[in-house]
């Protein structure tokens, strides 16, 4: 095997839909997302204290209800609308016709890279900062940006490696993980249990500073948005649908709710359990930035504890999950890109194969880490800005969903809780929608460059005629296939019919026994990309009229000439008149329209897809 039959081996499967041996019991897939979701444990509670401080546990509270009665109702319907991991993005798409709506999807798949991507970066980051914090790390370990891109080389050559191995990798990290975690927090609260005083301060603190319950709570609502990474997860869990064992789509969708479920249930437990060890055993200092609990505030009460052996042995596993948190990013984005953007022409075709794509996006990991220089606090406002986005659109396309039910209202105030979130969110860290920004900008430049470069393939992947056209078609003794390609907005009338087929008669020579057949597209969405040609027949008096519909016209003129080349062996002529628009014009109405001066376009089309010009249609432009 070649490399290039290694890089594209799965472009070469013929199912769209990932293959049954590559498919796993939900709760295996759980773990595969879970190691991004469960991994923010490593962050969460110090990023909860330094943004609620004493309150931590009430602000983490709230983040919990909202887990529960918001974020997972609205992903247990977007699961049962995606049966196959489309998610929010496809639901949203329905909404827009034609170019609104690819571009829309254009710019959510804008936020959905900024969150994977940063997922993989930050977490990197993050497991480096816990690998060279550890007390009995060597000194020659102490460098954040080679650990970083260490740990994301690992990642990448997990993948491509295949699915498999990532997700029998992550079971084991998720367990071990979830494990040393419990142990820790029973740790903590044993401490608690024999030493109350520190409760007591903790309650006596939180007296002084805050003189009222309402007073509390209402300012855990709105210290809520910085505590929002702790939702990431749920969208990573709708995309990696496919990946879940099921015999139906009933069944799948059953199983990822289970998965969501589970998922959210766990984490919700262990969100509230480490708010309040931590907020009460940890000194305040060590949360601020060069503390030993900044980042890594488990850690910090494993070490403190249950000893530098259960010490390390939690960061060793803390590093690894939080390693390969990027790798439900990586799924996610594998998952999520392949499905629109070569569907859409915006993408070389090369961009179904999943090894590519682990190659480009590392790539671009790499870039980001650079930029940032592996700091953690540096990428959060870009991580929300693009978990919340993803999670407001969810909770939109919910709420249009069941408008006209009762459930409306309550997805009203979902959306509304989220939109809030996002919000604040953009007006407190802007720097996560500027880098977000730069993430959208690329993908629909690439994107349209790709779309330029890419408009004279064949799109046509087959074509299907109707048993009139057969009939029609038979009719040609010398079986030397002679189209008049026609607009279909011309008229179908027999005289306009008649003065057509004599201008071409008579412009190319050509005697009253050869067989014409007006060929007539209408034009269906431009901005689909590749499509199955259905051609229809009738009769108009004595003359012979097919019809189709495609998103272009030049390409389908191509297809069915193609197609009659290969039906009859015998090289097909195809006859055009010139249009009076610039060539500029002509250009951009073929991108965007699917239309233009189809002769030179069909030509084009042609002439790239029949390399050997004794088998290429002829056309005739007069």
């Amino acid at each position: 095997m070649t490399f290039s039959d290694w890089l594209l081996a799965d472009l070469r499967v013929p199912t769209p839909h990932v293959e049954h041996e590559a498919q796993n019991p939900w709760w295996r897939v759980m773990c595969l997302t879970g190691v991004d979701y469960f991994s923010t444990l490593g962050y969460q509670p110090g990023i909860a204290f330094l943004a609620a401080g004493v309150l931590s546990p009430v602000a983490t509270l709230v983040l919990v209800l909202v887990t529960l009665f918001a974020a997972l109702p609205v992903y247990r319907r977007v699961c049962k609308a995606s049966p196959y991991g489309q998610g929010s993005v496809a639901m949203l798409q329905r909404l827009f016709p034609a170019w609104g709506g690819k571009i829309f999807v254009l710019v959510l798949l804008g936020f959905a890279t900024t969150d994977f991507v940063i997922t993989m970066t930050l977490s990197a980051a993050d497991g480096a900062n816990h690998l060279i914090h550890n007390p009995l790390m060597p000194a020659w370990m102490d460098h954040q940006m080679v650990v970083t891109l260490l740990i994301l080389t690992i990642l990448s050559g997990i993948f491509l490696k295949g699915f498999k191995e990532a997700i029998g990798v992550a079971v084991w990290l998720v367990g071990s993980y979830l494990v040393l975690n419990a142990v820790v927090v029973c740790a903590g609260f044993w401490e608690i249990i024999k030493h109350p005083s520190v409760l007591h301060h903790w309650r006596m603190a939180i007296g002084e500073r805050h003189q009222s319950i309402p007073v509390m709570i209402g300012l855990s609502l709105l210290l809520f948005p910085k505590l929002a990474l702790g939702l990431s997860g749920f969208e990573t869990g709708v995309a990696v649908m496919p990946l879940i064992k099921a015999d139906s789509d009933e069944e799948r969708i059953r199983n990822a709710k289970r998965l969501l479920a589970t998922a959210a249930g766990i984490m919700s437990v262990f969100l509230i359990a480490t708010s309040v060890i931590t907020t009460v055993l940890i000194p305040a200092k060590e949360f601020a930035k060069g503390g030993e609990a900044n980042g890594r505030a488990m850690a910090w009460l494993a070490h403190q504890y249950a000893g530098n052996v259960l010490g390390t042995a939690y960061d060793i596993s803390t590093i690894l999950i939080l390693g390969f948190a990027g790798a439900s990013a990586m799924a996610g984005l594998l998952n999520l890109i392949p499905r629109y953007l070569p569907k859409f022409g915006m993408a070389p075709e090369w961009a179904r194969a999943s090894r590519p794509l682990v190659l480009v996006f590392m790539g671009i990991a790499t870039v980001v880490t650079l930029l940032f220089n592996a700091d953690v606090d540096a990428q959060g406002g870009a991580y929300a800005t693009g978990v919340l986005v993803l999670i407001t659109s969810a909770s939109v396309a919910v709420m249009l969903s069941v408008w006209k039910t009762k459930l409306r209202w309550a997805f009203i105030a979902t959306t509304a809780i989220f939109t809030y979130t996002t919000l604040a969110n953009i007006v407190e860290r802007p720097e996560g929608l500027k880098i977000s920004s730069i993430f959208i900008g690329c993908i629909l430049l690439s994107s349209f460059i790709s779309r330029a470069l890419r408009s004279t393939e064949l799109r046509i992947s087959d074509v299907q005629l109707d048993e009139e056209t057969d009939s029609i078609l038979a009719e040609d003794a010398d079986q030397i296939i002679r189209l008049v390609a026609r607009g279909p907005e011309m008229g179908d009338s027999v005289e306009l019919l008649d003065v057509a087929d004599w201008k071409v008669r008579h412009f190319h020579n050509l005697s009253d026994e050869e067989c014409l057949f007006f060929f007539e597209v209408i034009r269906g969405d431009a901005s689909d990309f590749s499509e199955t040609l259905c051609v229809t027949g009738r009769r108009v008096g004595r003359h012979r009229v097919l019809s189709a519909k495609s998103p272009v016209v030049a390409n389908s003129i191509a297809g069915m000439l193609i197609y009659l080349e290969r039906r009859t062996g015998k090289v097909p002529h195809v006859y055009f008149r010139w249009t009076q628009v610039s060539p500029a014009v002509n250009i951009m109405r073929f991108l965007f329209l699917g239309e233009g001066d189809t002769a030179p376009l069909t030509q084009e089309v042609l002439r790239k897809a029949i390399p050997q010009q004794e088998r290429r249609p002829v056309v005739h432009v007069s």
